[in-house]
């Protein structure tokens, strides 16, 4: 039996040609829809195992549709379109739901692979370069010091000079301050105050650091 597909477009070329490339491919679309509301409204008539959307759509979003239809079936597949497919994007599709996430920009076959793949494992998440985007989200997005800037860092906080900090570290006053000056440049301030301002900002120092 062919696996059953709705799909959701509000441009009817691109549902034209998605048509086309998933018949090719043994699928059967047993219905189109260019909104949410008649998504919603098809999806209950027909009952399809894959639900092809687009992200962005007239009266919501794919991602709407997809959470939606995931709390009704557990066992329906949904593969999200779009056409800018940033990070944001993919992980809302993940948070979801979503059983796959395309760039409409990637070729017809990585549509038909992903529709197969959310018939067979619709709870499973797959996507093209999903672990580049587990890691850039890993990642910390604030400066980043090493440990011996974080150390001075600490110790600017406590009040000590140049002169105290370079004798503490065992270091000379001009080593200590350079680590200074890249500390502020890292956290983009001009002075001692605002260094601690934005530290604590950026969760390098507690309130209770000052």
């Amino acid at each position: 039996m062919p696996i059953t597909v709705l799909l959701v477009d509000d441009h009817e070329l691109i549902r034209q040609g998605l048509r086309r490339a998933l018949e090719r491919n043994g699928f059967q679309v047993v219905a189109e829809a260019g909104t949410v509301a008649d998504a919603r409204r098809l999806a209950g008539l027909t009952r399809p195992q894959v639900v092809v959307t687009d992200v962005n759509l007239p009266d919501g979003t794919g991602i709407d549709l997809a959470r939606t239809l995931r709390q009704a079936d557990e066992s329906i597949g949904i593969v999200v379109l779009t056409m800018y497919a940033g990070d944001d994007t993919l992980f809302a599709a993940l948070e979801s739901g979503a059983s796959a996430f395309v760039s409409k920009a990637a070729p017809s076959d990585d549509v038909v692979a992903a529709a197969r793949h959310a018939a067979v494992a619709p709870r499973s998440f797959t996507t093209r370069d999903l672990a580049g985007a587990m890691q850039r989200r890993a990642e910390p997005r604030g400066p980043v010091l090493s440990s011996r800037e974080q150390e001075i860092l600490v110790m600017l906080a406590e009040g000590l000079g140049v002169g105290p900090i370079a004798r503490q570290l065992y270091i000379s006053e001009s080593t200590a301050k350079t680590h200074i000056s890249r500390i502020y440049e890292k956290l983009g301030a001009a002075n001692r105050a605002q260094a601690i301002m934005h530290a604590v900002r950026a969760g390098l120092l507690t309130p209770m650091s000052g």
